[in-house]
């Protein structure tokens, strides 16, 4: 008997089992629901989530218990998991971001308290202060390859800030001319932030210097901010045409695209992780947590994944890791009345797809070998 003849019928299933897993996962992907993690303790009267990466979130959290300040600390996926990073000699604390094992933020203390920029590799008494000697207060917000950027208040005006891990290694990324500045986002040597320039907060991005300050500000635009950067991609917000409107750049002010999508009110992107942004938007009814794919029509509305008990919501942070994506930050549960820290979690379609091929591949093998 001609081997082709009894290969081919099974051949023709094969297909007709791969079509079919094949259009089972597309319907999976386009269907894929994200899954929301209520990270808030059951002994905390409010709590917020700020950043993500590798199983650890990071955040703040306010006890139930005595004075109402909040304390940094860090989650690896469920309430329970929480770790406290407030040091001992400070009355508040957040966290602000995480990367590569470190996480930064401030912690208020000293004599009179003051707000200092500080570092920790996950636990409190691990605390590094980076407060500039010639500061007032001082706040770090992200971190990433040994590098901290934040701001510091020095000679009355707010300047944007980078460390590597030390006081000591205070650099004034505050640009010629500026009045004031910020940083709050760092990746691969890149800084971004804005700076008050002309009568207008200006986004932009440093490569360690002062004067290395590249403006991301469009042209049309009022005030501009960068929150986030990673990989060559910056993301914040610009004021056009009467509204602030989430943005993406990728290095130059030519490069901006509009996420802000149809019939928004407003909307702020805040972070960015392997061609994921997330901010939030408002539709006309408050805040709403958001995560985009590089364009206003690709934005999903992480808030609709909610219960209804929740009335607003905002996206800090995303991370993906093993297919799959993971966005923090929180949202004001109305019958709880207080923020509640939140993570969502949706499997990538790449993973689906995987998924669908290894199974079509499985069923050839079968079929083949029957």
């Amino acid at each position: 008997m001609d081997r082709r003849a009894w290969r081919l019928p099974a051949l023709r299933g094969a297909r007709r089992l791969f079509g079919a897993a094949f259009a089972f996962i597309l319907a999976a992907c386009a269907c894929a629901q994200w899954t929301v993690i209520n990270l808030h303790p059951p002994w905390a009267r409010s709590s917020v989530a700020y950043g993500v990466e590798a199983g650890r979130q990071v955040g703040a959290v306010v006890r139930q218990e005595g004075i109402p300040n909040p304390k940094a600390g860090m989650w690896s996926g469920s309430p329970k998991s929480w770790v406290d990073l407030h040091p001992a000699s400070a009355s508040d604390s957040e966290a602000y971001g995480i990367r590569g094992g470190q996480q930064v933020g401030y912690a208020r203390t000293g004599e009179p308290f003051t707000d200092r920029a500080s570092l920790w590799t996950g636990s409190a008494k691990s605390r590094v202060d980076l407060h500039p000697a010639e500061a007032v207060h001082s706040a770090a917000w992200g971190t990433h390859n040994g590098q901290q950027v934040g701001s510091a208040f020095v000679d009355q005006n707010t300047r944007a800030s980078l460390w590597t891990g030390s006081a000591a290694s205070w650099v004034n990324l505050n640009p010629a001319g500026a009045q004031s500045s910020f940083a709050s986002g760092v990746h691969g040597g890149q800084q971004v932030g804005s700076a008050f320039l002309s009568g207008f907060h200006r986004a932009g991005m440093w490569t360690g210097t002062a004067e290395s300050w590249v403006d991301l500000t469009p042209p049309g635009a009022g005030h501009s901010y960068a929150k986030g950067v990673y990989e060559g991609q910056q993301v914040g917000e610009v004021a056009m045409v009467g509204r602030q409107r989430a943005s993406l750049w990728s290095g130059t002010a030519s490069s901006w695209v509009d996420l802000s999508p149809l019939g928004a009110a407003s909307s702020q992107a805040l972070a960015v992780h392997g061609g994921t942004q997330v901010g939030n938007v408002n539709w006309g009814g408050g805040e709403h947590a958001a995560a985009w794919s590089g364009s206003a029509a690709s934005v999903v509305d992480l808030h609709s994944f909610l219960p209804a008990s929740f009335s607003t919501s905002v996206a800090r942070g995303v991370w993906h890791d093993g297919g799959v994506t993971y966005v923090v930050g929180f949202g004001f549960n109305r019958t709880t009345n207080r923020n509640e820290a939140l993570m969502w979690v949706v499997p990538e379609p790449a993973t689906l797809l995987a998924l669908g091929a290894g199974l079509a591949g499985l069923g050839l093998r079968r079929r083949l070998r029957g």
